[in-house]
């Protein structure tokens, strides 16, 4: 047996494969990226910044993952990628050296009833069979512990054929399923106030029905005037117990109105059908309103709201039923779940730990299994789809974090960035978009985008180590190391607003005085109850408008003119000075484009192949027929008032002929909060995260109200961008209203007139208010962690 020496010279030599340690991206044009070539080192962290709108996301996420997701897919059977979504490669001319890309976004978590913290990260399944197997008296499977089986039963003659005879045989299945039947899985049932759906003084021709939609001479009104089951003179009041049941509660029956064939239906299904079934967010504005006036959700009688039958709450363990461990804040489950002992489930049990301990790891372990999936933050949500993650065996994957420090007060952040160095120590490529300078200080490789926002931005400005970047006199450079000063003096509040005895989620009878006529912060570590405080007890009202975290909804058919009713104004200005319809200056309605349906794009399906998109050629992409575009406002046609930034806008319609003061109220209001860059018709899918964020604000700036509540408006801003929100919310002030901010960024609390600190902890650690004062005498007093890290910000 012979041994093959190698040479010292051989020896030195690199392996051929460890020479792909970068990820090399040439000529990126997503979106606004202007042939972007960039490149990523890889198993190292890698932060990408630069203001809101510059191309971050376009790069990280529309580039590099989605090309990274497509070339996986493509690696299964033409059969297996029919069923699932095809993606587009993106509009690149080289990419090189990508590893499998993880995305942890900030996509918040679906809203279904039934889906709960527990189902989204599969710890629920694991306590089903935990019980399932350990629990006394046993019931049956882990289906008998799921609130979203129900329990069925079935029998019958079945026929089959057997060595040549059909036999006949009789059969029978059941299935025990964990569902309460009242609430069906959802912990919760919608009571009806009817006093919100009729006038019980007048008739039917009366127009006694109250629900928006049924009007007196209407279709909805005539059904139930003509259907012979009602006398539409009678007042309601004096009807029949028989009259009121086929009124309210009549299921389907087919009637015969005016000659026509129709269906008739009883008020109450026909409301929770029409109404009911859809997501409260995707409801029009006056439908919402009727929704919140007349439905009230209370816990499901039968079950307690823990959504489990009565059998499946009876099955416990030491004590304990699946509804009080899911009830359980998840630290103190994690502890429970130490203390079992059960050689039979050892593996299940020490997955269950590692699942647990990963969210007290993560912070949140405030949290508990049963709370509702779409309760959640933006940052709680991304943090959630994290745990699956940290415990993971896989190196040399791409993660990808989009702002993983939203919603994290600074002292969580501090544990948010060990976790992020801990997947690139196992040797992963870590990949974040992020504006905090807590983050970017941990960064082994910075790529700055900008220099501005939109078309102004979409070129890389610096590449390289942070020290750099500090010397490189980029917007982000410049502002890295910018610290607000807090405020010598404050404004005085001009009355206030009692809060007593508070207890929504975590809070412990909380008694707090609100003031009003200034800028009122409310902080404290993520989980101490702050959003509770806020949206649970301040009372909503016609004089109280909330800005929340809940996500902009639109299809690529909705933009920035849609979504603030910009368009309403802009559409009757064009129809008055050309004589026609308004409906004809919309691409969504007659005006549209007949080959592309005022899409603006031809899109051909290539079944399992991404589908192509191409620019109509009739109407060249600009949406609209061509008989439209010759009508003329102020010298230009609809498409170009569609295709101009906001700033060009603002002053199109300030003056001259084309002046329309409504346009241009909700213009100024835009120009406000930094989006003087972004086209009146720019698809609302093409907009970031911060953009989203900033034209809802704009938005409800225009809603009447002395009070304006804001839920983490910093999120998704630049460093350059906060400047520009605190002058807004000074403005706001200084116009009479009071501004309640729930924030984390020191910047704002610096800025504060007074600083309402919650905590000391989060979940029942918290709860309780630490601190009522001055920015200075929060600094001054250190007597909680929020003080410690505004002290250390503003360098005191």
């Amino acid at each position: 047996m012979s041994t093959a020496r190698s040479t010292g010279a051989q020896a030195s030599e690199p392996h051929a494969a460890d020479s792909h340690d970068l990820i090399r991206v040439h000529g990126a044009r997503e979106n606004n990226l202007k042939d972007v070539s960039i490149e990523i080192p890889k198993r190292r962290l890698t932060v990408f910044t630069g203001v809101s709108g510059s191309g971050k996301s376009s790069l990280v996420f529309d580039t590099v993952a989605a090309e990274s997701q497509r070339l996986i897919n493509e690696t299964y059977s033409a059969f297996v990628q029919g069923f699932m979504p095809s993606v587009a490669r993106p509009d690149v001319d080289v990419l090189d050296g990508l590893t499998t890309a993880i995305i942890v976004d900030q996509q918040r978590m679906g809203a279904d009833p039934r889906s709960t913290v527990g189902t989204a990260t599969d710890t629920n399944a694991m306590l089903r069979i935990l019980f399932s197997r350990l629990g006394l008296p046993h019931i049956g499977s882990a289906k008998a512990f799921s609130f979203n089986v129900a329990s069925i039963s079935g029998a019958g003659a079945v026929t089959v054929e057997r060595a040549g005879k059909t036999v006949k045989e009789a059969r029978s299945f059941s299935v025990t399923g964990g569902m309460c039947p009242r609430c069906e899985g959802r912990g919760s049932v919608s009571d009806i106030d009817l006093t919100q759906l009729y006038d019980d003084s007048k008739s039917l021709s009366e127009g006694a029905i109250t629900v928006p939609g049924f009007t007196g001479d209407g279709w909805m009104t005539r059904i139930y005037a003509g259907s012979g089951f009602l006398d539409p003179d009678k007042p309601i009041r004096d009807y029949s117990e028989q009259e009121l049941r086929d009124f309210l509660h009549r299921e389907p029956t087919k009637v015969k109105v005016n000659g026509i064939n129709l269906t008739y239906e009883g008020l109450i299904p026909k409301v929770q059908k029409s109404m009911l079934a859809k997501d409260r967010e995707a409801m029009q504005p006056h439908i919402r309103a009727f929704v919140d006036r007349a439905v009230t959700f209370t816990a499901c009688p039968d079950c307690g709201g823990t959504r489990l039958t009565a059998a499946a709450r009876s099955s416990k363990i030491g004590g304990i039923s699946i509804a009080d461990a899911c009830a359980m804040q998840i630290s103190d489950l994690a502890e429970w779940v130490r203390g079992l002992d059960e050689p039979s489930v050892a593996p299940l049990l020490a997955a269950l730990r590692q699942t647990l301990d990963s969210f007290v790891e993560i912070g949140l372990g405030y949290l508990s299994l049963e709370r509702p999936a779409g309760t959640l933050s933006g940052g709680e949500a991304q943090r959630v789809k994290m745990i699956r993650h940290l415990g993971s065996s896989l190196t040399d994957v791409t993660y990808v974090f989009d702002e993983p420090s939203t919603g994290l007060h600074p002292h969580d952040i501090q544990r948010m960035n060990g976790l992020l160095l801990q997947l690139r120590d196992k040797g992963n490529t870590v990949l974040v978009v992020e504006h905090k300078p807590e983050v970017i200080a941990i960064a082994d490789h910075v790529v700055d985008l900008g220099p501005g926002a939109g078309s102004a931005g979409g070129t890389v400005c610096y590449e390289g180590p942070l020290a750099g970047l500090r010397a490189a006199g980029t917007v982000t450079g410049r502002h890295l190391d910018d610290r607000a000063a807090v405020k010598k003096t404050v404004r005085p509040p001009t009355g206030k607003l009692p809060i007593r005895g508070a207890t929504s989620h975590n809070l412990r009878d909380v008694d707090v005085d609100i003031p009003l006529g200034v800028l009122v912060v409310v902080t404290g570590v993520a989980g101490s109850g702050k959003s509770s405080l806020v949206h649970g007890s301040v009372p909503p009202g016609e004089d109280v408008v909330s800005v929340d975290q809940s996500p902009i909804r639109g299809s690529r058919r909705s933009n920035p003119a849609t979504y603030t009713g910009l368009l309403e104004p802009i559409r009757k200005a064009f129809a008055k000075a050309n004589g026609v319809k308004p409906a004809l200056f919309s691409p969504n309605s007659e005006g549209a484009c007949p080959t592309c349906n005022g899409a603006g794009v031809v899109y051909t399906d290539l079944a399992m192949m991404a589908g192509v998109a191409t620019t109509c050629e009739d109407c060249e992409g600009r949406r609209f027929d061509a008989s439209v575009l010759e009508y003329h406002f102020g010298g230009k046609d609809i498409s170009e008032v569609l295709a101009m930034p906001v700033t060009e806008a603002e002053a199109f319609f300030a003056t001259g002929d084309a002046r329309t003061p409504a346009a241009h109220r909700i213009l100024t209001r835009l120009a406000d909060v930094g989006l003087g860059y972004v086209s009146l018709g720019q698809p609302l899918t093409t907009l970031s995260g911060g953009e989203r964020q900033r034209l809802k604000l704009a938005t409800h700036m225009g809603d009447k109200g002395g009070i304006y509540v804001l839920d983490e408006p910093t999120t998704g801003l630049h460093l350059a961008d906060v400047e520009q929100l605190l002058g807004l919310l000074d403005r706001l002030v200084d116009s009479g209203k009071s501004v309640i901010v729930v924030e984390h960024h020191q910047a704002v609390m610096a800025h504060a007139d007074w600083i309402i600190d919650l905590g000391p902890g989060a979940g029942h650690d918290g709860g309780r208010i630490v601190f009522e004062g001055t920015p200075a005498e929060l600094v001054a007093a250190r007597s909680t962690l929020t003080a410690e890290h505004l002290a250390a910000y503003v360098g005191a």
